[in-house]
């Protein structure tokens, strides 16, 4: 019975990580209001490794919808000669553009992974970042602006380089790292469009190397996966790729003809509701 429980729990766990890893409103905001009331009977560290390697299903949903845009290869691209005429150009330099963008986040990463966990994870940093960011949104939208940039290949590497930027403010929980790289795109020129697509693009890089990491800790802690674990872990990564590509496609549609303003006021109000739960518990239950 457990482990049916622990099943339709990862299928929350998947739902709520399709939606928010790709609209900017913090995937781990929701996770740890999930948390609250979805209570695994799954060991601690095999949840601390759940809930970054269910990121696996979300790439996926990428690699998928944008496989044609991010395919490097190709039979002969009609222009050069030897192992050259193989290679699609402008998508291998926009390769380049996303390793220069995602470096400065994965060195970060890689190094205070353990430290952010111990001290930032937690409830009253993630409402700030949540309510911090919410607020750019509504100002960076009320400031007139013409975009310069509003297609990939026209990415500058400065671009890229403003943007990997703003992804390492993403390490704070509750930034949220689409949120934190759109930010970083429109206020350097992208449309809405362009930015939101970079950032998905980022996603498969980063997101890949972090669940990599966190896989690596667990089986190097002598983590051993149960039958259990295995089912909860698939289930959540099959879930999260079916609703991340209904959320890319939903996300693209709307900043087609609406701004972010709506995601800021949200990201504001779920702000308020973490700081009240956290207060509620720490003053009121205690």
């Amino acid at each position: 019975m457990d482990l049916f429980f622990d099943l339709l729990r990862s299928v929350i766990y998947g739902v709520i990580e399709g939606i928010t890893e790709w609209l900017p409103i913090s995937s781990t905001g929701h996770m740890i209001l999930a948390e609250q009331v979805l209570k695994f009977s799954l060991s601690a560290e095999f949840m601390e490794m759940f809930r970054v390697v269910i990121q696996l299903g979300a790439i996926l949903a990428v690699v998928v919808l944008y496989f044609k845009k991010l395919w490097p290869f190709c039979m002969d691209n009609g222009r050069d000669s030897g192992l050259a005429k193989f290679i699609r150009w402008p998508v291998m330099r926009l390769w380049f553009k996303i390793i220069v963008a995602c470096l400065p986040a994965a060195v970060l990463g890689l190094l205070l992974d353990d430290w952010m966990d111990a001290h930032l994870y937690n409830s009253v940093v993630v409402a700030i970042m949540l309510i911090v960011y919410g607020i750019a949104f509504i100002l960076i939208e009320r400031r007139p602006r013409v975009p310069t940039t509003t297609k990939l290949s026209r990415i500058t590497y400065k671009q890229a380089i403003i943007v990997g930027a703003w992804q390492v403010l993403a390490l704070i929980p509750g930034t949220s790292r689409s949120g934190a790289t759109i930010i970083g795109g429109l206020l350097c020129g992208m449309s809405r469009a362009c930015a939101s697509q970079f950032t998905f693009f980022l996603a498969i890089p980063v997101m890949a190397g972090a669940s990599g990491l966190k896989l690596v800790k667990f089986l190097a802690k002598g983590g051993v996966f149960t039958l259990g674990e295995v089912g909860t872990l698939l289930v959540g990564c099959i879930v999260a790729f079916v609703v991340s590509i209904l959320a890319i496609r939903f996300l693209m549609d709307y900043v087609k003809k609406h701004t972010f303003t709506v995601f800021g006021w949200y990201r504001i109000a779920l702000g308020i509701l973490v700081l009240g739960i956290w207060a509620l518990q720490s003053f009121v239950l205690a």
